[in-house]
Formats: structure tokens, C-alpha cells, sequence
């Protein structure tokens, strides 16, 4: 009995080294998670590569946090971006900074990271936009946005602002439907003359963007269009690197967001 004891222990402490080992070796071994692929229509435009709009039936969910940022109620990763999105708020500067993928707000559907509020009736919304890294890709946006819903292809208006500095006012007009726009724009043939705050009101069904150019008072540019929203509809602010895989950083600053119109400063 005791050497069939001695044997048993033998063995067992021979075997707990083994299974330890083995155990190494299936962890070295085991694959590392595939990043997201990035199909080829998302790929940036560039003098070799023109990007197209995505296949009707491409669809990713959003990814949505309940998490209140600021005046905002929750946040985003509109489009799911397969690399997530992330924000921040300095209450002492009025400032929101927030890090996205995306390769694009535009076609029949959204890749954006989005701070957003639940609101009805008329609305007035307004900030400075900045892009901290010089080096973005040139057509990264930081857009204020009215949307019906948080899904990727909701209608919407919104005032975007490009790396380049053009603005221009666009709208979804139905969940699903292609983008329209009237493009204004500052910088690219105006080198260095670049919107220095925009802004979007909603007065009824009439949506028309504001901004500020050199700093003088902020105002009106252009008619508005009209665009209805079923209540409650979602306003807010977001940022898009216009790289599918890869974030970028956008920042707003003295962040103006009223629950009527007339308010835009």
C-alpha cells in the first residue's frame, strides 16, 4: 500500500508539470482575435482609390451608452466603427473632446461617434469645432446633427465641418435614403479661411445653419430646408475620422444647446 502511494504521487507530479506545460503551449498557440476586416468601399479616396457608396443591404448596429456626458444624455458609436469611439468633458472649459473611426457620415448610413440629447420642439445648437491633430485626413468632420433615431441610417440635418474647413448643411431625408447637401466653402481655393463657429437651429419643420467666419457675430447662412422629425428626435454632437479603421480627435468648445429657436450664438 505505501509503494502504491509513493507510485500514485509519483505520477500525479509528473503529470501537473505536463498539463502545466501543455497548457502554455495551447495559449501560445491559440490565434489572436482577426481585426475587423474593412471592406474596400470604405477605404478613403485618394488619387489611386475613389470611395463609393456602401451596398444597400450593409448594415451595423450602432453601439449606444446610456452615460450622460456634459448637457448630453448618453453617446454613441453610430455605424458601430469596428475600432470604438470614445468622448470626454472638461466642465471648467465647456469643452467635449471625442476620438472616432468611421469612414464616413454620408451615402444611406453613418460612422460616428455621437453625444446626443432626447429632444422635442424647436432647438438651438451651437460650438466651436477643432481638430487638435494637424495631420488628419482632410475630409474628417465635426458635425452638429439632428437625427430620428440612433440607427446607421436615420434620417437627419446636420451642419458639418471638414479638416479643410468647407461647412456645409445636409440632410437624409428619409431613414435609408442617400444624403443631400449644399456645400459653402471655407479653405481649400480660401486658403486659411475657416468657419470659427457653426451652429444648426430647428424652428418647426425649418432647418438652417448659422456661422461665424472670422469671428464676427454669429448668423444665418443660406435658406433653410425643411425636414420633419417625429418627437422625441435626437440632437447633438459628433465627429467622424473619415478613416474606417483608424480614430482621429474632434473638439467643441463653448457648447450652446436651448430647447428653442432663436438661441444660436
Amino acid at each position: 500500500m505505501v509503494r502504491f502511494a509513493i507510485t500514485r504521487f509519483w505520477r500525479a507530479s509528473l503529470l501537473v508539470p505536463m498539463l502545466g506545460a501543455a497548457a502554455h503551449l495551447l495559449c501560445a498557440q491559440a490565434p489572436a482575435t482577426p481585426a475587423p476586416a474593412v471592406p474596400d468601399w470604405a477605404q478613403p479616396g485618394s488619387a489611386t482609390h475613389v470611395q463609393v457608396a456602401p451596398p444597400r443591404d450593409f448594415r451595423r448596429p450602432s453601439v449606444n451608452f446610456d452615460t450622460p456626458i456634459g448637457v448630453f444624455q448618453g453617446q454613441s458609436d453610430i455605424g458601430g466603427a469596428v475600432v470604438p469611439g470614445s468622448a470626454s468633458y472638461d466642465a471648467s472649459a465647456n469643452k467635449y473632446t471625442i476620438t472616432s473611426a468611421g469612414y464616413n457620415i454620408w451615402y444611406q448610413r453613418d460612422e460616428f461617434r455621437y453625444l446626443w440629447k432626447k429632444m422635442s420642439g424647436d432647438v438651438s445648437l451651437a460650438a466651436d469645432g477643432a481638430f487638435p491633430d494637424p495631420g488628419g485626413y482632410s475630409d474628417r468632420k465635426v458635425v452638429l446633427v439632428i437625427r430620428q433615431s440612433l440607427d446607421d441610417d436615420s434620417k437627419e440635418a446636420m451642419i458639418g465641418e471638414h479638416g479643410t474647413g468647407m461647412i456645409h448643411l445636409a440632410q437624409r431625408p428619409e431613414k435609408g435614403a442617400q444624403m443631400k447637401d449644399a456645400q459653402f466653402r471655407f479653405g481649400g481655393t480660401l486658403a486659411n479661411v475657416k468657419a470659427k463657429r457653426i451652429g444648426i437651429e430647428k424652428r418647426g419643420d425649418s432647418i438652417a445653419i448659422f456661422v461665424s467666419i472670422q469671428g464676427e457675430p454669429i448668423h444665418q447662412l443660406s435658406p433653410p430646408i425643411t425636414l420633419h422629425f417625429d418627437e422625441p428626435f435626437y440632437v447633438g454632437i459628433g465627429f467622424c475620422s473619415h478613416l474606417p479603421d483608424k480614430t482621429d480627435t474632434g473638439v467643441f468648445s463653448n457648447v450652446v444647446l436651448e430647447n428653442s429657436a432663436g438661441k444660436v450664438q
